[in-house]
């Protein structure tokens, strides 16, 4: 596969749920403290990556949850939710994200402790932390991984998922099965960004737990990095404006997920079928999990959609482009 180092990826997914002892010792320490409800603290793609998260633990729990945009929070003024009996969690890999940072001494200046991950103690925002998770691999879904032990471990805390010794223990199977699926998916990789690496507008449509990584591929990748012009949104919102600009020779990319908002995807679907010639459609279901039960797919489906488009698609268009993943004009080039 182009530009992929299955050795060093697997031994980033080793180190990645070697942490698993660490994040379970962190929400056992966390469930003794104890917590009214949950805030989450995320921007662009940390944002986008801790959606899921949310998502599937809103299914298990009554306990509120809430997942907000560190920008906003810190100038938003309707914050009685965010008191000292809750329990805040953030993350950067680089830990020296400006929102992330401003939201957090925000956090500590009202006397609220902070959980995070970040990639080792010594960044900028891991010495702001009161409890510390180091995630010192790139890859999106090892972020998810981490992610979710947390997530589901203080859930498993209060007798809300039964299930986790048993998910935990098969996500030790989870990079061998994206090093699979991804080899499966490289033929038509390359074949969607031969077509569609150019093109002048591309619409990128998800939901549910996948609506997170659509947004994250749409804009982090293939705006940020690629500079290819593109709109995403939800499958619901999609038929409340988006479907006016869709033609024949306008592409659109629909992610089908596996979770209760499927049907609302597969209206995209029909509708697309009939009014673009440039559907293409990627459907996490397609791939198979080997060594995780089915009851599991959900959790794991942003992960197989990261591998496949976050990761491989990203890597082909890269190659059709000419343009560097690694080049920005703007972004952290300077201070605005």
């Amino acid at each position: 596969m182009r530009n992929f180092d299955v050795e060093k990826y697997l031994a980033d997914g080793k180190t990645a749920y070697g942490q698993r002892a660490n994040i379970e010792a962190l929400a056992d320490k966390l469930t003794k403290r104890g917590f009214h409800n949950i805030v989450i603290i995320g921007i662009g793609g940390t944002w986008a990556e801790w959606s899921p998260v949310v998502q599937v633990m809103r299914h298990y729990t009554d306990l509120p949850i809430y997942l907000e945009n560190a920008a906003e929070l810190c100038v938003r003024t309707d914050k009685r939710f965010l008191t000292k009996d809750s329990l805040v969690i953030t993350a950067s890999a680089s830990g020296d994200t400006k929102e992330i940072l401003a939201a957090v001494k925000m956090c500590k200046e009202m006397g609220i402790e902070v959980a995070g991950f970040s990639k080792n103690g010594e960044t900028p925002l891991a010495k702001e932390l009161d409890y510390l998770i180091a995630n010192p691999c790139g890859d999106c879904e090892d972020s998810y991984l981490m992610f979710f032990l947390l997530a589901l471990k203080l859930l498993h805390n209060r007798g809300e998922f039964p299930d986790y010794v048993k998910f935990a223990d098969q996500m030790s199977h989870l990079h061998t099965n994206l090093v699979r699926i991804r080899e499966e998916f490289e033929p038509k990789a390359a074949q969607i960004a031969r077509a569609y690496a150019k093109e002048p507008y591309n619409i990128f449509v998800g939901s549910g737990t996948l609506w997170g990584e659509t947004f994250l591929f749409s804009m982090c990748i293939l705006e940020e990095m690629q500079w290819v012009r593109t709109k995403s949104v939800t499958s619901a919102d999609f038929f409340h404006g988006t479907l006016e600009l869709v033609e024949k020779d306008v592409p659109v990319f629909l992610f089908k997920g596996e979770d209760e908002y499927r049907e609302l995807d597969e209206r995209v679907e029909r509708f697309c079928k009939q009014h673009t010639e440039k559907l293409t459609v990627i459907d996490t279901r397609e791939y198979r999990l080997e060594g995780i039960d089915d009851s599991f797919r959900v959790i794991c489906s942003p992960m197989i959609l990261t591998a496949l488009v976050t990761e491989r698609l990203a890597a082909h268009y890269e190659l059709n482009t000419g343009h560097s993943l690694k080049f920005r004009r703007y972004y952290r080039q300077f201070d605005y």
